[in-house]
């Protein structure tokens, strides 16, 4: 059964995430739902990452198995038609060698965070970002970020409820940035790792703000990662401003120059 790797971008608000659910619309769901009407059987993908309710999706990766061999422009051509009116996208389609897993093979993963610092309601940018009424001090927040930077048994940043084996993992990149976005003073949180636990991001997120609001210094974050308590974890952020941005692979298979 050839196999294909399919780059999709999605809109996470109307699904309860990307797993498939019995009784909820998913990601994962209307992907499937679209293969079925491809090849009238019942198909299973598997991606990058399983992301949460509300959070949305840029450049996540799954892998599907076809009955006969598509040309993958028109293989996601077909799925997009079939994906309407869902907010989902195949932005890429490649053919891949049959041991190519989406989540297995992947070397690095990259989250993007939007917050929007307004007192106004977002109407654009609704569901997109996390809005919070004050300035936060960007300086700081990069500061304590760097304090998570490397290999660390990050107990304290993880889902009480994470079923990952170990807490330990390697942070590659937290870069925060400040920008005049359409909506208003931004800052986005640039995020990397081979693998990440359960809200991991968004508890460095809902933890850096409290720095960048002056409530917490770059100190408080060093020790809240050295007590390796959960208890010891800032706010946990809303899913809302969360993107899995991209992910990589060695060779990419939507590499085509």
């Amino acid at each position: 059964m050839p196999r294909y790797a399919l780059k999709v971008e999605y809109h996470g608000t109307p699904f309860s995430g990307w797993q498939r659910q019995s009784e909820h619309p998913s990601v994962q769901g209307a992907i499937e739902a679209a293969l079925g009407r491809l090849e009238k059987r019942e198909h299973t993908i598997a991606a990058a990452g399983r992301t949460d309710a509300g959070v949305h999706g840029l450049g996540q990766v799954a892998h599907c198995d076809m009955d006969k061999e598509w040309n993958p422009f028109r293989l996601s051509e077909a799925l997009n038609f079939h994906l309407k009116p869902a907010p989902v996208a195949i932005t890429a389609c490649a053919r891949v060698a049959d041991d190519f897993h989406a989540r297995f093979s992947a070397t690095w993963r990259q989250y993007l965070f939007r917050l929007v610092m307004r007192r106004a309601p977002l109407t654009h940018d609704k569901g997109l970002a996390w809005q919070v009424p004050h300035l936060l001090e960007a300086g700081a927040m990069q500061a304590a970020a760097d304090r998570l930077i490397g290999r660390h048994d990050f107990t304290t940043f993880r889902s009480s409820i994470c079923q990952a084996n170990s807490p330990l993992r390697t942070l590659d990149r937290l870069d925060v940035e400040r920008i005049e976005g359409t909506s208003g003073p931004e800052i986005r949180f640039h995020v990397k790792a081979r693998a990440f636990l359960h809200n991991q991001v968004r508890s460095f997120v809902g933890t850096l703000e409290r720095v960048g609001a002056g409530a917490w210094t770059p100190d408080d974050v060093t020790a809240a990662l050295e007590a390796r308590d959960r208890a010891a974890c800032g706010p946990v952020c809303p899913p809302h401003g969360l993107y899995l941005a991209a992910v990589g692979y060695v060779p990419d298979p939507f590499d085509h120059n």
